[in-house]
């Protein structure tokens, strides 16, 4: 009698499936929600349960490229961490691309104090090719060393021990390594909101790195060799637009597991974030003007995720409303969520940036919102001069 009433509650808790549109919307939902838990259990979880495996030191000498235009306040506040490693061999190479500002000056002073300081200055011309790619690729074409490290002059590493940690990533098969960069920390919306974007686009990179579809790193924070550059002819095949030395570069560099990705603290190179909404919208615009020149599998990669996460949200809301199918969408949905909070959680904790934990299902949906209302409302011509 006991099995008889289990089995009959078992019954009424699953729906009955007729040919009508809610049975289509629930198919439509389970569907969806398959594609999450596919992306959590595959693209996802390697970031979030990578393991930073103990590096043998690199004896090699490595190069540290900053190229920098009207920077003259971050090279004095910045440069000294940089100069300043504890790393046996290596130079910093900064590239003062056509600056107005104090930069030489500033560049001239601390070259008296650091030997180790290399200053490439180019001189200003309406010739000259704007954005990082002219000014870095002369900086790589000038170094001493076959292993190069690039940031920018708004950085600052999170202390003397992020050239030994980003540099010892190097082997005869790694002669990629791509970093994190993440914002420092302060008051208000907007530093949240550039914190928690720069937190999931580096959750992406780095986990689809770990999935064998590298499409990019951040160019404040990688590093690669000068054999990986010259073997794609440098920024030549997307010199024409100002962005991509990160995203565009890695597409093509990245090849048969030559790259690897550091998560080590000690390796994070922070910076400071836009201070207006502005700024940060102008920053987005310029990251977005090489979206159009990825390949169809990475931008279907990174499109499917938040359409299905929609497309199951609304399915879902509408289930909801229906006796036949509330429950066992419920549990269908919940089941994701939690998934989702352990996944995302672990991942976002690893970037330092456990504050967002709590809210991120809310979060997720919210950035699978807005990302594409941005991505389309955002002039993405490339206007951007640096």
């Amino acid at each position: 009698m006991h099995i008889c009433i289990k089995a009959k509650s078992m019954i009424e808790f699953l729906p009955v499936l007729d040919f009508n549109l809610a049975t289509y919307i629930f198919v439509l939902f389970c569907i969806m929600a398959a594609v999450q838990f596919l992306f959590l259990a595959l693209i996802f979880s390697r970031l979030a349960f990578h393991k930073n495996r103990v590096k043998n030191p690199n004896s090699k000498g490595v190069s540290i490229l900053i190229a920098a235009r009207n920077e003259s306040e971050n090279l004095f506040k910045n440069l000294p961490f940089i100069l300043e490693q504890d790393y046996s061999e290596f130079e910093v190479i900064v590239i003062n691309h056509q600056s107005m500002d104090d930069s030489k000056y500033i560049l001239d002073a601390y070259q008296r104090e650091y030997k180790n300081l290399k200053v490439i200055s180019l001189e200003r011309s309406q010739h000259l090719k704007y954005g990082k790619k002219l000014p870095l690729t002369i900086g790589i074409k000038g170094a001493k060393y076959n292993q190069l490290l690039l940031t920018d002059a708004d950085c600052k590493p999170t202390g003397n021990q992020w050239l030994k940690s980003m540099s010892s990533y190097f082997t005869s098969k790694h002669q990629i390594i791509l970093g994190y960069g993440p914002y420092i920390k302060s008051k208000g919306l907007l530093n949240k909101v550039i914190r928690f974007d720069t937190a999931w686009i580096a959750m992406n990179y780095l986990s689809m790195a770990k999935a064998k579809i590298p499409y990019m790193g951040i160019g404040r924070n990688m590093a690669y060799t000068k054999e990986v550059f010259d073997k794609v002819n440098g920024f030549k095949s997307h010199y024409s637009i100002s962005s991509g030395d990160d995203d565009l570069f890695i597409q093509e560099a990245a090849k048969k597991k030559n790259y690897t990705i550091n998560l080590a603290p000690e390796s994070f190179c922070y910076s400071t974030p836009p201070a207006s909404w502005s700024r940060w919208i102008k920053q987005k615009s310029r990251h977005y003007t090489t979206s159009e020149r990825y390949k169809v599998i990475k931008k279907l990669m990174l499109g499917i995720y938040p359409l299905s996460l929609l497309i199951m949200m609304i399915s879902f809301v509408t289930l909801v409303f229906d006796s036949n199918f509330i429950w066992i969408s419920l549990v269908i949905f919940t089941f994701i969520l939690l998934i989702k909070w352990i996944i995302l959680g672990r991942s976002f904790s690893k970037l330092k940036e456990s504050k967002f934990i709590a809210l991120l299902p809310l979060l997720d949906i919210a950035y699978a919102i807005l990302t594409p209302i941005m991505y389309y409302a955002i002039d993405k011509t490339d206007k951007n001069k640096w």
